[in-house]
Order: C-alpha cells, then structure tokens, then sequence
C-alpha cells in the first residue's frame, strides 16, 4: 500500500507542474524592491498571454506620457503592458512584448513561472536577452 502511495504522488507531481498557469493577479515587483502595480494576466483567443494594469500603487491616476501611438497621454490604469506572450515549454513563455510605461518603451518579452507557479519571472530585454531587467512578480491570485 506504502508503495502504491509513493508511486501515485511521483507521478503526479510532473502533471502539477504542468499544469501551472500564470492566469491571474499579480504584484509587479520592481528591481528594487518597490511595488509598482497590481497587473491581470489574461488569454486572448490565439492562446498567448496579454497583460493589464488594474492599479497603480504608487501613483494612481498617472497617463503615460511617454508613450507613443494609441497609448500616448492614456491612463495607465487599464493599459496593456503585454501582448503575444507565447507559451514555448512547461512553465516558461516567450516572443512576447512589454511596455515600460515610466519610460514609454516596448521591450521584447519572456517570462517563467517559478516557486510553484507564486511567482512571475519576466525578463525584458532589447536584442539579446542578456541586456534586459528581469522582475520577479508575486501571485495575487
């Protein structure tokens, strides 16, 4: 019976693994340390991943004057900060796109679910991924 028990948890822990989803709330974390805003991870109907600022925290109300195009002078509140997040391996997405909207750039995208799928490990970079800031968000819900 011992045996049996030990061999049905071995093999389900792979599957709980895979079936860790990033849908949801999260925390964006800064490099610093300093909560940025609460973001909602969604799906859109191609199956990637899309990202949207719910709150502020630090300065509610703020428009992204930096930006450009449709997202100049707009509310960050409600803005899409990520777009075309692929998923390409358990746990771990990629191709996608963020908005720094501090700073109004787009950046190039891959992101990972890390500490049994509580934390969100996106790295945006410009080329090649060594030169990029990686954040580690925290799981809302």
């Amino acid at each position: 019976m011992k045996k049996g028990l030990l061999s049905l948890c071995l093999a389900l822990t792979p599957l709980a693994a895979m079936a860790q989803s990033p849908l949801g709330t999260w925390q964006s974390i800064d490099e610093d340390g300093a909560k940025k805003a609460v973001v909602r991870i969604t799906q859109d109907q191609n199956g990637d991943l899309r990202g949207t600022i719910i709150k502020l925290n630090q300065k509610p109300g703020a428009i992204c004057v930096k930006c450009k195009g449709d997202k100049k002078d707009k509310p960050i509140e409600g803005m899409s900060i990520i777009w075309a997040l692929k998923k390409v391996g358990d746990n771990k997405w990629g191709e996608g796109t963020i908005l720094d909207p501090a700073k109004g750039e787009v950046y190039s995208l891959k992101a990972e679910l890390i500490d049994n799928g509580q934390k969100f490990k996106l790295r945006g970079f410009m080329g090649v991924s060594l030169l990029g800031r990686t954040q580690v968000w925290s799981r809302i819900d």
